[in-house]
């Protein structure tokens, strides 16, 4: 009965029969007898007055049940900065900002009725660019901005478009430049991508007799819905239930309120009380709604001494959140806390910039940040290696963080750094060392801290034939979490995993979590499942110690049996406990509860962003390309790519590789071919026939490499790695581009075009 049952092994995804079969319901699927279809009327203009609008021939249109405008409810809502309306009732911000819905009987209906609202606008002057709308005289897209509700770590300035400065200061930065013998400062920017996640956005929402809520959504936040509508609309959160259907991918673009405020505004008008579905179309998924990865303009200037030691950075970066903040705040907080890269550097300071333009909204898209800094970052460390004569490679390992290593927030690492293992082992995977004419290899790094101040809770329920129920409100979306989950529970309960049954989120069902993102919930819902299994377990055991006539602490679980340890004769099976009723008074019920939160975490400071304890767990990953490069026409083949994660303690292997290969391919796109083109602020490719993305025909071979370091709070020693993945392939592309032709580009994505650019420049 030693080692574990299913901890550390390649167990197949608890949901993949559903999928592939056909028998998972996604929130698209869902239809609800009398169901509503509602649309969206948006605004053509990125910045405009609204004057007036009128419904009036809508509302006449046979079959259109409710019309919605901005004056029928004017909160506002809002995750960080409470900004957005429900539909707009003052301006528009952006185009496809929504200014009126229709709930009809057919989408047809809707549609057609859409036609026959008319919207008198007063045109404004817009602003598209970050930096533009940074200065003093520019339009301002929010004027209120100083009276929005906002949490106390976000920190917007009144009276401009930046809705957030993050500030982060260590040691003597312009010391730290005298002592300097090289000094490298260049610009590099990021463009609007697209999360492109095969499923729409779709909500529906009905409002019962009582006024309560019911919500059926496409959301990676149920528990966030809630309190972001409670707060908004000054309902008790009881009053608001989520229930979260198979999801058909997120990236972070299904994080915090997006469909559903406009559902929830026709549903309170509509009679009868009947449901109200909006699918968003591929075009408003690509403009309409936040899932656009914020653009980046990044200024970065390092120092570094001749014997390869980096001794200072100073950056500035600013990033594109678009009309609304959104995850843009905590976006910009994120990357300035990663922006030193996973390397010892005692001067840092760095300023971040969130920035409101008339753009479409920026949200959260894998890595919060991450790939646009690390871009600058690391394409940036293979120019300062080139200027000391130190390989890249020897180079990071040089300045790699450590054991005992102080990051740029002052926190000690004491625990899971696996960042100079990653490095190495990336390396070896594709022969660093070994060289072929024509090609080129490149490698770069990440760290990448997770959301700590967040809780996760947890309920299993031992059934009466000894299966168990995990009740959680950690949403899968194709990541493999609740099969995680399900390992995590089965070997702590005992169990086999066929006895383990994932219930998933429904707030008036599955206890509070604060949502799959960050690469949290392994680590974070991981330690409640495994906390609320070991309390189950407890119950479980105390009540079969009576049958067996034996210590509690005597027994053990192990594949559906307990047993009285040095006895296994003496034994009973969890089936038999009694446990749904009494066993002349020797049964119960047993229901274990567990949750998992970090009370010694600690803030940033406002003015320096230090602080001891910020992050529970930090993430490192390391790449290595082998790139080959036509001179004649600038295409860029990536031959192969290792990745190499430091993951702690891979739950299941197989499940962390197929995340690793799943992101490198959104890397290895968002590199050399995706971009968002934009005209006045209109998208001018909102679809998959116009906006390029890599197919199976593009990748090339993938090496996937998992490092365990474990962590000593992590459920096994467990901690996330679903967002470093995509983090580090820009700059390796980048720098193998530059090692096989000696072409630096600085501007994502690395198109032929500017490859042959660069070659010919290089050749003046």
């Amino acid at each position: 009965m030693e080692g574990p049952l299913v901890i550390g092994k390649s167990v197949p995804k608890v949901d993949a029969r559903e999928k592939v079969t056909g028998g998972a319901i996604y929130g698209t699927d869902i239809k609800i007898n009398g169901m509503l279809y509602g649309k969206v009327l948006r605004s053509p203009i990125p910045h405009a007055r609204i004057l007036h609008v009128d419904t009036s021939r809508a509302e006449r249109l046979s079959g259109v049940k409710a019309v919605a405008i901005g004056r029928d409810l004017t909160a506002t809502y809002g995750t960080c900065i409470q900004d957005q309306p429900y539909y707009c009732f003052d301006k528009v911000r952006y185009i496809g900002d929504p200014v009126a819905g229709v709930a009809a009987v057919d989408e047809d209906t809707a549609e057609e009725a859409l036609d026959l609202i008319q919207v008198d606008y007063e045109e404004l002057p817009a602003v598209f660019d970050p930096l533009e709308a940074m200065k003093p005289e520019a339009a301002l897209v929010h004027e209120n901005l100083g009276e929005y509700w906002h949490p106390p770590d976000y920190f917007p300035i009144k009276g401009t478009n930046i809705c957030n400065h993050f500030k982060l200061r260590k040691g003597d930065v312009e010391k730290g430049f005298c002592e300097a013998d090289y000094i490298s400062e260049d610009t590099f920017t990021t463009p609007m991508v697209q999360h492109c996640a095969l499923e729409p956005h779709a909500s529906i929402v009905q409002v019962d007799p009582s006024g309560r809520i019911i919500i059926w959504s496409s959301t990676q936040h149920p528990y966030t819905c809630v309190r972001e509508l409670s707060r908004s609309l000054g309902l008790p959160m009881h009053k608001i239930r989520v229930i979260v259907p198979y999801l058909g991918g997120g990236f972070g673009s299904k994080i915090f309120l997006k469909v559903e405020p406009l559902c929830y505004v026709l549903a309170l008008k509509v009679k009868n009380h009947r449901p109200v579905k909006i699918t968003l179309t591929r075009e408003e998924v690509f403009h309409a709604t936040s899932v656009v990865r914020h653009s980046s303009i990044i200024k970065i200037r390092s120092g570094v001494k001749k014997d390869g030691t980096l001794i200072a950075r100073k950056i500035w970066l600013v990033y594109n959140t678009g009309a609304y903040a959104e995850a843009g705040p905590p976006t910009v907080r994120f990357s300035c806390v990663s922006s030193n890269g996973p390397y010892n550097i005692p001067n840092i300071h760095v300023d971040g910039y969130c920035v409101y333009t008339n753009m479409p909204i920026a949200g959260a898209f894998r890595g919060l940040g991450m790939p646009q800094v690390m871009w600058a970052v690391d394409s940036q460390m293979d120019i300062l290696a080139e200027m000391v004569g130190m390989d890249p490679v020897e180079f990071r390992l040089k300045n790699a963080l450590d054991l005992g290593s102080v990051t740029a927030t002052g926190q000690v690492l004491k625990t899971s750094v696996g960042i100079k293992e990653c490095i190495r082992k990336a390396a070896d995977a594709i022969g660093w060392k070994e060289r072929v004419q024509g090609r080129g290899k490149g490698i770069a790094v990440m760290h990448e801290m997770t959301a700590t101040p967040a809780t996760s809770s947890c309920f299993i329920k031992l059934n009466e034939d000894g299966t168990a129920e995990v009740q959680t409100s950690s949403v899968e979306i194709g990541q493999g979490c609740h099969t995680v989950l399900a390992q995590i529970a089965a070997e702590e309960l005992g169990l086999k995993m066929e006895d383990v049954r994932i219930v998933g989120p429904d707030t008036d069902l599955t206890p509070y979590d604060h949502g799959v993102s960050s690469s949290r919930t392994t680590f974070f819902t991981g330690n409640a499942v495994k906390a609320a299994a070991a309390d189950t377990k407890r119950q479980l055991v105390e009540i079969a110690a009576e049958l067996l006539e034996a210590n509690p602490l005597d027994l053990e679980v192990h594949q559906g049996m307990i047993y009285v340890k040095g006895s296994p004769e003496r034994n009973i099976s969890v089936k038999q406990v009694p446990k749904g009723g009494s066993y002349f008074g020797k049964g119960k019920p047993i229901i274990g509860r567990g949750t998992f939160n970090v009370p010694d975490a600690t803030p940033l400071d406002r003015e320096t962003g230090q602080g001891a304890n910020p992050a529970v767990f930090w993430m490192y990953a390391a790449q290595a390309v082998e790139v080959e490069v036509d001179q004649e026409t600038g295409k860029v083949n990536v031959l192969r790519i290792a990745s190499a994660h430091d993951v702690g303690k891979a739950i299941n292997p197989a499940a962390c590789e197929q995340q690793i290969e799943g992101a490198l391919s959104i890397g290895i796109g968002t590199t050399l071919m995706e971009e968002l083109k934009f005209e006045g602020g209109r998208v001018l490719n909102p679809n998959f026939t116009d906006y390029k993305m890599p197919t199976s025909l593009d990748m090339p071979e993938m090496i996937p490499i998992l490092v365990e370091t474990i962590h000593e709070r992590g459920p096994y020693g467990a901690k996330g790695m679903g967002e470093p993945a995509l983090a580090p392939t820009a700059p390796a592309i980048g720098n193998a581009i530059y090692d096989a032709v000696g072409v630096r580009i600085m501007d994502l994505p690395i198109t032929p075009d500017k490859v042959l650019k660069g070659l010919k420049e290089k050749k003046q």
